[in-house]
């Protein structure tokens, strides 16, 4: 070694504590920040404000009660406050958060919601998965009848580790404490599907899972609900229950909401190093002899290159020695190739190799075995799935075979799928069907199966060269097949269809064949229905679309924009004009803007209700009355009056409208406006921006009494004034008063050579930047600054009543 090694080393040494102290504080950050976010979620489902706002209220009140910000998270956990009862919950089950209902006479929502706060305020003193099965244990005995609460977390291999649990002795734990990734285990069923697992009915259960216990009888009634665990793995809860009957509603409830307090509380646990892989093999052994299904934990045994030659059994059950025919006595410590010799020419043996390079699951096409049952030679099918445990594999042999209630379950399934299912064992020249099969083909049951040769012969003369075809390929090849095709019954002409394999004996022979008939006559008809209705909208589709187009032909026509600012009455007037993104009708937003003959500009902006034609007519019809009205003589008040009389009594009009009138007069600079139900002008001048205040003004259509004012405000050179439609502020589901606000930060906010005197492109641009639901219509009004000193300033906002 080199002089400069013992410098290396010390440097390499401070690299690694480096790491590991940055390591311990992301762990840290990360767990905190998981515990802050939940909080932040129960206070944005109860009050609903956004993330932000949650993370301001969960730091105002730790800082008003001089908490940590962790320490407010878990009392805000502990402590759900509702805004109603009756809220959904998952799987549509109803959920009535703290504090609802009565006080006199608490229901079982609220009892469900002081259960939860207690537990999460337990929960703070938890710090382990052995101090968290005995909290739950604690919380759940008296509340649910609770006798044991179990915790395992999932690991890197997809095997299961017990990690605290409660309510059984040490000896059962020991003994499941390591669970391998084999099927038909509820706790993995419920990792997998991400859903909790009901277990209620023992017997059903019992045949469906390997249910922990000694005896298993010990706990009739069961549930697994998997919540994320704090180091990204996986974990779940099982509660067992010594009396058998379903868990009702409120109990289902009172069950996710534990998980999901746990949940926050998992973040905060350290992680739980994996098991060492040099540990000893009693436990495994032990859980092995216990299993009641046949499996094997295998080994790799390596060669000089380091690939996989045998594998050594580590652990088998007494199923699995039983199907290694020529097995003599345990095969546990032999070599694999020695008790399953012909292993390497079945297609097993590359499912293991590959799952022990890419940690893949494995699972065999069904194969015919024979064994001995009773002393009776019978042939059965199996299959063979391997999993990857960390370096070594677990293969497991599933039997397929129906209990009683199995063929029950099968049979609803036929019936509520209108299918069947058929076997012709090619053999013995023997076939099997499916009493539904019987029913979809017409065919009396005295009269037997049809043979898979003879199936052809019941099709329609042009489907039967292709089902002749694929029967002859599947039992000659092995090819499976999924062929359609139609026979005539009693019941008219009925579409089939037959999808079939074949299941090789142990030398690669067909031996059997198995197939599924299902009649698709609804199926094909409701295609054809399907087919008609996406034709009628299409259709209709096109009228709208032709619709919109003659409507926006029309719209232009009427409601020229011009192509660059004007000048009015010694003002620069811009205007903007932006359709809805969102359906296919035009909408009914309009403006005029124009000098009148004593040197005045008149300047209007509405919004008829509602879209299509009718709106345009009605805007075409409101837009030239009210030019027509003030070039006349007319005041703005008179000309709104008018037009309201108009809608009312008028059949060619689209029910009603909003709008604001606008008088300039250059000598004096005096801008008289009147609305009718309209938003309110916007003034930007030197620097401040403000709303004009809106004088009374009923919507047109709305009544025939209506109410109208003017007012006044007295325009300064450099003032810009903006008059829009409230497709330029509305946002569902904020109130319009939230839109007027951000519009004038978006114009004092705007650059340009002043604040406030940005281009109109720009506003429109900050101010629309989700899809448009609604028209948006902008005169952009701006006093020049050269106009200074041709008139006297004034105050803006002055009303003057007209009735």
């Amino acid at each position: 070694m080199g002089s400069g090694s013992a410098p290396d080393l010390v440097e390499l040494a401070r690299v690694v504590a480096q790491q590991r102290a940055e390591l311990d504080r992301l762990r840290e950050q990360a767990a905190v920040s998981a515990v802050v976010e939940r909080a932040k979620g129960a206070v944005m489902a109860l009050t609903g404000c956004s993330a932000d706002a949650a993370g301001e209220t969960l730091l105002q009140r730790a800082e008003a009660a001089r908490r940590t910000l962790l320490e407010e998270c878990w009392i805000t956990l502990g402590e759900l406050t509702p805004v109603r009862s009756g809220a959904s919950g998952p799987r549509g089950e109803t959920v009535d958060l703290p504090g609802a209902g009565p006080a006199a006479a608490p229901s079982a929502p609220d009892r469900v919601a002081d259960a939860l706060r207690r537990l999460a305020r337990s929960l703070a003193h938890v710090d382990t998965h052995q101090d968290l099965a005995r909290c739950l244990l604690d919380h759940l005995g008296p509340e649910l009848d609770a006798d044991s609460v179990l915790v395992y977390v999932r690991r890197a291999g997809g095997g299961l580790e017990l990690l605290g649990h409660a309510g059984i002795d040490a000896r059962l734990a020991d003994q499941w404490r390591q669970v391998p990734p084999f099927g038909g285990v509820a706790v993995l069923d419920a990792l997998e599907a991400g859903e909790p697992r009901w277990l209620e009915d023992f017997a059903e259960d019992s045949a469906r899972y390997l249910l922990i216990g000694e005896p298993p009888e010990r706990w009739r009634s069961r549930a697994w609900l998997p919540l994320p665990a704090g180091d990204g793995s996986e974990a779940c809860v099982g509660v067992l229950r010594g009396r058998p009957g379903p868990f009702s509603a409120h109990d289902r409830i009172h069950l996710r909401g534990v998980v999901r307090l746990c949940a926050g509380r998992l973040r905060t646990f350290p992680s739980v190093p994996e098991p060492a892989s040099d540990a000893p093999l009693d436990a495994v052994q032990a859980l092995f002899a216990a299993l009641p299904v046949a499996a094997m934990l295998l080994t790799p045994l390596r060669g000089p290159s380091g690939c996989a030659e045998d594998f050594r059994v580590d652990a088998a059950t007494a199923q699995a020695a039983d199907l290694l025919s020529g097995t003599a006595g345990d095969p546990a410590g032999r070599r694999l190739l020695e008790v399953w010799p012909d292993l390497t020419d079945t297609p097993v043996w590359p499912g293991c190799l590959d799952t022990l390079a890419s940690g893949r699951t494995y699972e065999s096409e069904p194969f015919a075995h024979q064994e001995t049952v009773d002393g009776v030679a019978e042939l059965s099918t199996y299959s063979v799935r391997v999993t990857r445990l960390e370096d070594a594999l677990v293969v497991t042999w599933v039997r397929h075979a129906s209990s009683d209630r199995q063929e029950q379950r099968l049979a609803v399934l036929q019936r509520l799928g209108n299918l069947g299912w058929a076997n012709w064992n090619l053999v013995t020249d023997e076939a099997s069907w499916s009493s539904q099969v019987f029913a979809i083909l017409d065919r009396d049951p005295a009269d037997g199966p049809v043979p898979l040769a003879d199936l052809p012969r019941l099709a329609f003369s042009d489907d039967r060269s292709e089902l002749s075809r694929a029967v002859g390929t599947l039992i000659r090849e092995g090819q499976p097949f999924d062929v359609s095709f139609r026979v005539r019954g009693t019941r008219g002409v009925r579409h089939l269809r037959l999808v079939a394999e074949v299941v090789a004996d142990a030398h690669g022979t067909p031996a059997e064949v198995h197939g599924i008939v299902q009649d698709l006559t609804a199926r094909r008809r409701a295609e054809l229905a399907l087919v008609e209705s996406e034709r009628a909208i299409l259709t209709q589709h096109d009228v709208l679309q032709s619709e919109r187009t003659l409507v926006a032909r029309l719209q232009n026509a009427l409601l020229p924009l011009p192509e660059r600012p004007v000048n009015l009455a010694g003002l620069r007037v811009e205007v903007a004009y932006l359709p809805s993104q969102s359906g296919i009708q035009v909408g009914g937003d309009w403006f005029s803007a124009m000098e009148l003959p004593d040197g005045d500009a008149l300047f209007v902006v509405g919004d008829v209700a509602g879209h299509g034609v009718g709106a345009v007519a009605t805007m075409a019809l409101l837009r030239f009355t009210a030019k027509g009205m003030v070039i006349t003589g007319s005041s703005l008040t008179g000309a709104l009056a008018r037009l309201n009389t108009l809608l009312l009594h008028s059949r060619d009009t689209h029910g009603t409208a909003t709008m604001v009138l606008a008088r300039y007069r250059p000598r004096d600079r005096r801008l008289l406006w009147a609305q009718a139900g309209h938003t309110p002008p916007l003034l930007a001048r030197d620097g401040e921006v403000t709303h004009l205040r809106r004088p009374p003004g009923t919507l047109l259509g709305a009544t025939a009494a209506p109410h109208f004012e003017e007012a006044e405000c007295r325009l300064e050179p450099g003032d810009r004034v903006l008059l829009y439609t409230d497709g330029l502020v509305e946002r569902p589901p904020e109130i319009i008063d939230a839109g007027l606000e951000r519009l004038a930060r978006a114009v004092a906010a705007a650059p340009g050579r002043r604040p406030g005197h940005g281009s109109l492109a720009t506003l429109l641009e900050s101010m629309l930047e989700d899809e448009r639901r609604d028209d948006v219509c902008v005169l952009d009004i701006r006093v020049p600054r050269a106009s200074r000193g041709s008139g006297p300033a004034g105050r803006a906002g002055g009303v003057r009543r007209h009735r």
